[in-house]
């Protein structure tokens, strides 16, 4: 009987801005990751409506062009500024809105979670996590800043998924967000 083979995942994720939104797809094959895409959506200087256009759009044509099976967004923090955090809600809004037309499952992390997941800590600079990023995908640069949080973004969710079935594994459940035998 021939040997399995871990079947293979790809996830996008997404580090919401209203100026910049980040993106970046990995594969992940058991312990295995692998960057296939990341870079950066632009919106400019327009007016609200269109800039949350522009997201999703170019989102919808990264999902269309690299076929992820799953989708990992960073969570909005609250800032000092009420406004600016409704801002970015709204940004995020339109980058759930691409993953939603799509039909693709989504995930939601906040930057503490994806910090601690990647670089160990959770009050991580963003050059660490861009290193971070780098080394564990075998990148020989590492990203832009907001394309280096979606990758983390999506290789926190793939280890958050693997702890998960590791646990499933042992006969544990999570049932009102504790873990059950």
């Amino acid at each position: 009987m021939p040997a399995s083979h871990p079947v293979a995942r790809r996830i996008l994720g997404i580090d919401p801005g209203l100026r910049v939104t980040g993106f970046g797809v990995i594969d992940v094959a058991g312990s295995r990751l692998a960057c296939i895409a990341c870079g950066c959506v632009r919106t400019g200087d327009g007016a609200l409506p269109e800039r949350l256009g522009v997201i999703l759009h170019d989102l919808a044509e990264v999902i269309a062009r690299h076929g992820p099976t799953e989708v990992a967004v960073e969570q909005v923090f609250v800032n000092v500024n009420p406004h600016s955090t409704l801002l970015l809600g709204q940004a995020r809004g339109a980058a759930i809105s691409a993953a939603v037309q799509a039909r693709l499952p989504v995930a939601e992390y906040t930057a503490l979670q994806v910090k601690l997941a990647v670089v160990g800590h959770g009050k991580a600079a963003k050059v660490q996590v861009q290193e971070m990023v780098r080394r564990l995908l075998a990148l020989p640069d590492a990203p832009s800043p907001d394309a280096a949080d979606a990758l983390a973004c999506a290789i926190a969710h793939a280890h958050a998924v693997q702890a998960l079935a590791g646990l499933r594994k042992t006969g544990y459940r999570i049932r009102g967000g504790r873990f059950v035998e």
